[in-house]
C-alpha cells in the first residue's frame, strides 16, 4: 500500500515564519496632512497661470464705459483671442498704463516676489490698468465730426452709445495710428481720459492715455459676472 509523504512547513508549525511582516498603516488623517503643502503649492501654481494665460477679473471703477458696462461692475477678460491675432476693431480691451513710472530695480528675488504677491491679488499693482473700446488699428486714420467717428473715410457704427454718451464736439485734426499701436476711446465718450487725450487732440494736463501699445494689451473683456443682474457678454 503507497503512502503519500507530504512536506512539512519549514518552521514545522503553522507556516508563518516565510511571510513578511504586515506593514503599519499609516493614519489618513496624518497622510493627508501631509499632503497639504504640496496641494496648496499647486493651487497656487495652477491660478498664477490661469490668471497669467487665460482669464482674470477686473472692477469697473469709474463711469467712462457707460452703457456698455458701470461702475462697480466685475468683468472677466481672456488672453487666449490675442495668442492668434491682434486686437480687432470695436473690442473692448484692458491694457496697462502706457503711461507707467519705472517701477525701479527691485533685483531678481525681489522682483519675482513683487511678481508674484501681485498676481495673487496680495499687492495692490504699481500703476492703473484700463478698460477701453479699440476705435484705430494700425495704419487707420481718425477723424470726428460732430461726434461722429470716421475711420479711413467710413462713418464707424457704433450702436452701443446713446445720446447722452455722445460726444458732440470734433476733433482738430485728423490722427494716424503709428505701427504697433491703438487709439481707444470710452463708450461715455464726455466722460473717458481716453486717446483723445495726450496726442495734442485734447488738454494732455487732464490725463487719458494717448497711443497704446499692443504689448500693454492684457485681453479682451468678454463677460459681466458681477452684480448677478448685469450678468451677460460684453
Amino acid at each position: 500500500m503507497k503512502t503519500e509523504e507530504r512536506d512539512a512547513p519549514a518552521d514545522g508549525g503553522d507556516g508563518a515564519a516565510g511571510r513578511e511582516p504586515t506593514k503599519k498603516r499609516r493614519n489618513p488623517i496624518l497622510r493627508f496632512l501631509g499632503e497639504v503643502p504640496g496641494l496648496i503649492l499647486m493651487a497656487l501654481i495652477l491660478a498664477i497661470l490661469i490668471k497669467t494665460f487665460l482669464v482674470q477679473a477686473f472692477y469697473i471703477p469709474s463711469p467712462s464705459m457707460v452703457p456698455t458696462l458701470k461702475p462697480n461692475d466685475r468683468v472677466l477678460v481672456t488672453m487666449v483671442p490675442y495668442y492668434f491675432h491682434g486686437p480687432a476693431r470695436q473690442d473692448i480691451i484692458v491694457f496697462s498704463d502706457p503711461n507707467a513710472a519705472d517701477g525701479g530695480d527691485r533685483g531678481v528675488v525681489g522682483g519675482a516676489l513683487h511678481w508674484l504677491t501681485q498676481k495673487l491679488g496680495v499687492q495692490k499693482p504699481d500703476n492703473e490698468d484700463f478698460i477701453k473700446r479699440v476705435i484705430g488699428l494700425p495704419g487707420d486714420t481718425v477723424w470726428v465730426q460732430r461726434g461722429k467717428v470716421f475711420v479711413n473715410g467710413e462713418r464707424l457704427s457704433e450702436p452701443y452709445l446713446t445720446q447722452s454718451t455722445k460726444w458732440p464736439d470734433n476733433l482738430p485734426a485728423k490722427i494716424h495710428v503709428p505701427d504697433g499701436m491703438l487709439l481707444v476711446m470710452g463708450d461715455n465718450r464726455s466722460n473717458s481720459l481716453d486717446s483723445r487725450y495726450g496726442l495734442g487732440v485734447k488738454d494732455a494736463s487732464q490725463g487719458g492715455v494717448g497711443f497704446v501699445p499692443i504689448d500693454k494689451v492684457i485681453g479682451k473683456a468678454f463677460l459681466i459676472v458681477w452684480p448677478t443682474s448685469r450678468w451677460g457678454g460684453v
